[in-house]
């Protein structure tokens, strides 16, 4: 069994209910549970909620694979990770070790149905533990250091030309895939060998605050997501 799990709660404090705030017409979970429902590898669409709010509009979705988790408090405040209500919804199902369990971020609304059977599809073929989507950035990066500031992906006396340079993998926390056994054990949404499916660039937003709300919102409209 493949399942979607989608975590949503009701106390962000960034942008208040901004999983059920209207972007590009729909609440923003609906977008992610959309393609989460229309993939065809998904056999069920998880949403785990603690806003009663939040359940009711992704109820009225009509989502034919969509149910609703009610998460526990105590794993839905500013400080819970998401592989607590990850396992607290694992450990109170019915579900095999082999299963194949999705996290999918409602912040990141530009997964499409498509991208979700494609990782899998590249999940299944490869020989990977779990799998992570990613994005090509191909920015120079540094880090500060105790000996002062030192690049990390480049070599600034041979600085590349863009076409030559490979660049680096960025998560961009739309969808995880790992089994249900591998979660157990870990604890952990990646584990074992870790693969990438890579997105295209313009999906590399998560959003978090207004000011990429704005972008996300545009983004959408002008790749008609």
């Amino acid at each position: 069994m493949n399942i979607a799990f989608i975590p949503v709660r009701g106390g962000s404090k960034s942008i208040p209910l901004k999983n059920i705030k209207l972007i590009n017409g729909k609440p923003l979970v609906f977008w992610t549970a959309k393609a989460a429902n229309d993939s065809e590898c998904i056999d069920k669409v998880i949403i785990a909620t603690d806003s009663n709010e939040i359940k009711q509009t992704v109820l009225n979705f009509g989502f034919s694979k969509l149910n609703v988790y009610d998460r526990k408090t105590e794993n839905a405040s500013d400080t819970a990770s998401t592989e607590s209500v990850m396992l607290e919804y694992i450990e109170q199902s019915n579900l095999k070790d082999k299963d194949n369990f999705f996290l999918i971020q409602a912040t990141s609304p530009m997964i499409e149905a498509q991208h979700i059977n494609e990782m899998y599809k590249t999940f299944i073929q490869s020989d990977c533990d779990s799998m992570f989507t990613g994005v090509r950035e191909k920015q120079f990066h540094w880090i500060e250091t105790e000996e002062g500031i030192k690049p990390i992906n480049y070599d600034y006396r041979k600085r590349p030309r863009r076409q030559d340079f490979a660049g680096i993998i960025a998560e961009n926390g739309a969808c995880y895939i790992n089994t249900v056994g591998n979660i157990l054990r870990d604890k952990c949404r990646l584990s074992g060998k870790i693969g990438v499916y890579e997105l295209p660039s313009y999906t590399s937003y998560e959003i978090d605050e207004m000011s990429d709300w704005v972008i996300v919102e545009e983004l959408m409209k002008h790749f008609s997501v």
